[in-house]
């Protein structure tokens, strides 16, 4: 490392030679609780150089000497402007007001939309931040952040009622989802209904479609890069919100005489006490529990430390229950050790677990995923062409995929418990942003990978290496059986993985409004999600790379062109990506997943590509403010047999993947009729997703035997609803330090009868067979009221 940092000073002393610099540097913060502000900008004017802060608010500009005046904004705050005489190494901190004082919501900005960010060589990237302005009419009134980055292009999911999300056409474990740095691995509640994240604990939020930085690895789809709030350290502040599904309260304060301040944020559901009421037996809740607290050491080091909690239980009478859920912690540490120098040290720890109980059967299965996080990032800004990013990290894996007990003496249910499975992933990575001229910017970005997946596991042995072998008589794929063992002693390596991951974007500005940017990413993910279902549920198992699973490795290759009007009042952008994913698994027909100690048994190695075209067109100011976004994509998988035999799945031919959807179109508006009223809406309308539907029958037996039309050959019907939402700010809130809103809201206006799935069963009276659809939601009214302190 010390290397390192005299190679990156011998370097900037070359383009620094012979001229006469300094430095200001500083943090950016809210003015009305101490927040600090990422992504805010520091622009020098009549001159093409700016800077933005961090996610921690640092900003660091170096410049010749000279007179400057220098601009400070941050998009829903009041701009400010200062002078300085730069003769010296300076540090100024800056505090920015907001424009008006109302209740914080999520609202959407992308990146690119202003002028100083048509420079910036990052592109394909979505930012959210808590603003003053009510946004998108949500189910049941919960504002939901997942749900609101589906409106955006290249991101949708796998129906109504699916948990998370899908980018680009990748699949919902192709996407690392940080919390405060925490890898959360299931981030929905009731089964995709709502999301884990609690808005009113959210600072900034962070989605790469493409053009990762070096700094993520692990994953090879998207990053959704979440962080919280850091408590106001100006005065206690309340905030909360009571709503027809749950409520949810936070709390606020200054610690350490403003040196510090914390945060505690908790939601509950509260509609199963309902279902009690009307006798249902039915039950499913969900809470939330955020933590965040930070104290500055002096004005070189500050320390942070936050959590989350979150549990889902979920039951069909007395039969079925399930539950879920995920914990994290991280304690973080801030140095700067000069104007120059930022850097982040943090130990994290989480941990996702999941429980199934089956009464019928006597069954109760438990299984979990545990890891430790050690990561040490560092930032150094050069001068004003050159800012450099490098850092290392390693997480240890623990995988307990399952733990099978009888729930009773008369349960035929024998205990089993799967073989835990550990791992470690390092990572070392180093990035250089580069403003190559005033019109041209570069960044690029090198990330080596390892993995080791470790020992204390017996592992089978198949002939010829293959656990699953063609059977060209019944022409179909078969488990192949072991023909015996291999022992792995504890601190033993099963399988090494090491790959190297380089980055690359470039932006080309071609005037004051406008700009093209390019990017190309190689990522590896060394994890996979096994399930032959459409959305991540409880049931699915997480499973590391080894001896007959390896590591994804994705190239993704994009280029864009990016334009404001009208002084940024209106801005359009429109990408286009390539991407290949090689070693994706796929799996037999008739896969058996659940509690299998033998994974590899069920599946086959095949490839994926997905592509597309993205748009968006977007009003940013005005009493009327929305976006237009299109998506016009496609999403392919193809699984030859290779050393197996046969042909493979679909006759080893591309087809579509569970996520393809060809169309993909989102309108959202906003329109503030005045200061007490306020109005949203959004349509949307997608292709129906990829299903497999039987073609035919035989009778074999006495019994009527389906058959089957190739995997994904059919889909379901387009998807399509229209939400609309009125908010009500009373005006005696002006003058009072309560201030809040009620918020009414329909869902599915028009009461569309959007397929989930369709089943298809013989009727047992006229003996014809059916096609049943399911349907989540219809129009659903709910309301809600917002309040603050």
């Amino acid at each position: 490392m010390r290397k390192y940092i005299l190679y990156v000073l011998l370097l900037t002393s070359f383009f620094g030679f012979s001229q006469e610099k300094f430095t200001i540097s500083g943090t950016l913060k809210d003015k009305a609780n101490g927040e600090t502000l990422v992504g805010a900008t520091v622009i020098v004017n009549n001159m093409n150089l700016g800077v933005s802060t961090n996610e921690y608010g640092f900003y660091s500009l170096t410049l010749k000497e000279g007179t400057y005046t220098l601009q400070i904004s941050y998009l829903g705050y009041v701009a400010i402007e200062k002078q300085i005489d730069l003769n010296k190494n300076v540090q100024l901190n800056f505090e920015l007001q907001e424009d008006a004082s109302e209740l914080e919501e999520v609202v959407i900005t992308t990146k690119g939309l202003k002028k100083t960010n048509l420079r910036t060589p990052q592109m394909s990237v979505t930012q959210l931040s808590t603003k003053t302005i009510k946004q998108i009419p949500a189910v049941m009134g919960e504002v939901d952040i997942i749900k609101s980055i589906q409106l955006l292009p290249g991101v949708t999911n796998a129906g109504e009622g699916a948990s998370g999300f899908n980018v680009r056409g990748g699949a919902e474990d192709q996407n690392l989802i940080l919390l405060d740095e925490a890898i959360i691995y299931n981030s929905s509640h009731l089964f995709g209904f709502f999301s884990v994240f609690n808005s009113d604990a959210i600072k900034d939020i962070k989605l790469y479609k493409g053009g990762i930085p070096a700094q993520f690895g692990g994953r090879i789809s998207s990053v959704l890069d979440i962080r919280q709030k850091e408590g106001n350290s100006k005065q206690l502040a309340l905030t909360g919100g009571i709503g027809a599904i749950s409520s949810r309260l936070t709390l606020e304060a200054p610690l350490f005489d403003g040196d510090g301040s914390f945060l505690i944020a908790g939601r509950a559901s509260y509609a199963h006490l309902f279902l009690k009421l009307t006798d249902n037996e039915n039950s499913a809740k969900f809470y939330d529990l955020n933590f965040k607290s930070n104290y500055k050491i002096d004005e070189k080091n500050r320390i942070f430390l936050s959590g989350y909690s979150g549990q889902d239980d979920f039951s069909l009478a007395e039969n079925f229950t399930n539950s879920y859920g995920n914990i994290s912690a991280n304690l973080r540490w801030n140095h700067i050790f000069n104007d120059k120098l930022f850097a982040n040290t943090s130990l994290i720890y989480s941990r996702y677990n999941y429980g199934l109980q089956i009464n019928s059967v006597g069954l109760d299965w438990k299984s979990s995923i545990n890891n430790y996080n050690l990561k040490y990032d560092v930032s150094y800004y050069a001068n004003d062409k050159l800012k450099f990013n490098f850092g290392a990290s390693g997480i240890y894996y623990q995988f307990d995929p399952g733990d099978l007990n009888p729930l009773n003496d008369s349960s035929p249910i024998n205990p089993r418990k799967l073989d835990n499975k550990f791992a470690v992933e390092g990572g070392l990575y180093g990035s250089l942003e580069h403003k190559i001229s005033d019109k041209l910017t570069a960044m690029y970005g090198l990330r080596y990978s390892t993995f080791h997946r470790l020992g204390s596991q017996t592992l089978n042995q198949y002939q010829n290496n293959l656990p699953v072998v063609y059977n060209p008589t019944l022409g179909i794929y078969e488990r192949a059986e072991p023909i015996g063992e291999t022992s792995y002693g504890s601190g033993s390596t099963i399988s090494f993985f090491d790959n190297l991951e380089p980055r690359f974007a470039l932006s080309y500005q071609l005037n004051e409004n406008s700009s093209v940017k390019g990017s190309y990413n190689r990522t590896a993910q060394y994890l996979h999600l096994i399930s032959n279902t459409t959305s991540a549920t409880p049931l699915d198992v997480w499973a590391p790379s080894g001896e007959f699973i390896k590591p994804q490795l994705a190239d993704q290759y994009a280029v864009g062109y990016f334009r404001n009007f009208k002084d940024g009042e209106y801005s359009f952008e429109v990408e286009t990506y390539y991407k290949t994913v090689a070693n994706r698994v796929d799996y037999i027909d008739g896969a058996d997943l659940i509690a299998q100690n033998t994974i590899e048994r069920e599946i086959l190695i095949g490839e994926m590509r997905s592509y597309g075209a993205e748009f968006l067109l977007r009003k940013n100011s005005g009493n009327f403010t929305g976006w237009l976004s299109y998506t016009l994509s496609r999403a392919e998988q193809r699984t030859p047999g290779n050393a197996s035999g046969g042909l493979g799945i679909n006759q080893g031919n591309w087809y579509s993947t569970a996520f393809d959807r060809t169309h993909d179109i989102s309108l959202t508006g906003n329109y503030k009729l005045n200061e007490k009223w306020s109005f949203g809406g959004n349509f949307v309308f997608q292709t129906g997703r990829p299903v497999t539907n039987p073609n035919g029958q035989f009778q074999y037996e006495g019994l009527s035997v389906p058959t089957y039309s190739e995997r994904n050959a059919d889909r379901l019907p387009a998807y399509h609803r229209l939400d609309i939402s009125a908010t009500l700010t009373p005006r005696k809130n002006k003058n009072r330090k309560w201030k809040g809103e009620w918020v009414f809201s329909i869902y599915n206006l028009y009461n569309r009868s959007n397929a989930a799935s369709i089943s298809f069963e013989q009727n047992t009276t006229t003996g014809v067979n059916e096609a049943t659809q399911t349907t989540i939601f219809g129009i659903i009214p709910s309301v809600s009221y917002n309040f603050k302190f």
